[in-house]
């Protein structure tokens, strides 16, 4: 990567990976995109910004020509619970986004990437040290279309040599920027309310496990990929990846060895619920380990003491 456009630049990845590619690559080669234009946002007023709607294709095209870019990232979507609510809105723009990314890429022979998700699996999935390759059968629209955004990558790999890349994110996990409509978002709220009140009502049920993992070691993750010699790649466009597999007790617990009087509730949303129980406990990221040198870096009592940290900051309770 030398200069990168990025879409869904003001989404909970977007606004770390344009800060950490600024610093890597230079404010000028670094191009972020985004629906809307967030006038005090530093990913807006600190580089270069530019307006685009991922389903104009000609604007795309358009910007990536006008900023010669060889890299493309694309991370606008409809995520997971917010796609539930508006189902043929989230596959009109995640594959129709897609499709456009994919076609400026191949106009111009950049090198792509499009995250994937746990998702993209689904109940007849193996629930434990979910395979790279196995069954695939989602039951949300979200699923649905990151399952077939992984064959198109693929498609355009075979057959117009596209270089696409990409990941299966697990949920992530950040304190900079607000989670947005994600069936683990319960594991960002839940930290922003241990400071505020001392407690938490989560949304997802006891017992429920799910792969998570901080957002640096995401960044890392996609820096760290998109760097690789694509000469070793053989799962490139779905890699597994993951730090960690806990359930709300379980992070609640971590919380308590720096915060002791906080407590956990529940208030369980079914919708939410139900396309948790979809998802697998823990996925096997050995894959990636091994093609590109995915390793990642926090744990969960080390994100734990990071986010509260850095959100007492934030929230003035420092």
């Amino acid at each position: 990567m030398k200069k990168v456009i990025i879409t869904g630049a003001l989404g909970q990845i977007g606004s770390e990976l344009v800060e950490r590619l600024r610093k890597d690559l230079g404010s000028d080669n670094v191009i972020a995109t985004d629906i809307r234009e967030l006038d005090d946002n530093p990913v807006v007023t600190d580089g270069i910004f530019e307006v685009l709607d991922v389903l104009d294709k000609d604007k795309m095209l358009e910007l990536a020509k006008k900023y010669q870019v060889d890299t493309m990232i694309h991370l606008a979507s409809l995520l997971s619970a917010v796609a539930e609510n508006k189902p043929q809105v989230a596959w009109h723009l995640n594959m129709g986004g897609l499709i456009n990314a994919l076609e400026t890429s191949r106009e111009l022979q950049l090198k792509m990437f499009m995250p994937s998700s746990i998702a993209a699996f689904g109940p007849s999935t193996p629930r434990d040290g979910t395979p790279q390759v196995t069954i695939q059968r989602p039951n949300t629209m979200y699923g649905v279309t990151k399952v077939a955004g992984e064959l198109l990558c693929d498609y355009y790999h075979t057959k117009f040599g596209v270089d696409t890349r990409g990941v299966r994110f697990p949920g992530l996990i950040s304190y900079k920027t607000l989670p947005g409509g994600g069936t683990t978002d319960y594991a960002v709220d839940i930290y922003y309310e241990a400071i505020k009140t001392g407690h938490y009502d989560s949304f997802i049920a006891a017992g429920t496990k799910m792969d998570m993992m901080y957002i640096p070691d995401a960044i890392d993750a996609i820096v760290n990929l998109m760097n690789a010699d694509g000469e070793k790649l053989i799962h490139r466009n779905a890699y597994n990846i993951t730090a960690m597999s806990f359930d709300p007790d379980e992070l609640a617990a971590a919380i308590k060895k720096e915060m002791p009087d906080f407590t956990l509730g529940y208030n369980v949303d079914p919708a939410r619920q139900k396309i948790a129980d979809s998802w697998p406990n823990w996925i096997d990221a050995s894959d990636a380990k091994e093609e590109w040198g995915f390793k990642p870096k926090y744990d969960i009592d080390a994100m734990t003491k990071d986010m509260l940290e850095h959100l007492k900051v934030k929230l003035g309770k420092s």
